[in-house]
């Protein structure tokens, strides 16, 4: 069970059931179940791959023309659906590649030169409002602090007495 502490007007601690709150661990999602899925996938291609050339160097031990033959015509195949697949991703990157630099000219781009017109324009306000509304504020305060000093010290004014009563 967690508690709400809470403090009060004579300074004790209240305590207060908030509910239960589960570990770290059950409010993120297990993603290990699905980790070993893949891995174990990934594992049984890889030793399906084994079994395939070891079958292979046996076949070519052997020595049989027919079935090296056969081999090589698989080997073939298998070479140009590879390079056919990886053609058609290259395609896709490209494609994909070719999205993202039209995206980054056409929307993100004028978003930020806007932005930085933007920031310029506000850089420029505060740097008008500085020179011409602190600036002069400020050095108004400075004379009407030597004034108020002048004569305070030349006995014309009094001093202000400081309220410590509070």
């Amino acid at each position: 069970m967690v508690y709400l502490i809470t403090m009060d007007q004579g300074n004790s601690a209240n305590q207060e059931p908030v509910g239960y709150l589960p570990p770290p661990e059950e409010q993120a999602p297990d993603l290990s179940a699905e980790q070993r899925r893949v891995t174990i996938i990934i594992i049984a291609v890889a030793v399906a791959l084994l079994l395939i050339i070891i079958i292979s160097f046996v076949l070519l031990m052997n020595a049989n023309p027919v079935a090296v033959a056969q081999l090589r015509d698989v080997f073939i195949i298998f070479l140009a659906l590879q390079s056919l697949l990886i053609g058609v991703v290259l395609t896709i990157l490209i494609i994909q590649l070719a999205r993202l630099i039209n995206l980054l000219q056409n929307e993100i781009k004028p978003i930020l030169e806007s932005t930085n017109d933007t920031v310029n324009n506000l850089r420029g306000t505060t740097t008008f409002l500085s020179d011409n509304l602190v600036e002069p504020v400020i050095k108004m305060n400075e004379y009407l602090a030597g004034l108020t000093k002048f004569f305070v010290v030349m006995g014309m004014a009094r001093k202000k007495k400081k309220d410590n009563s509070q």
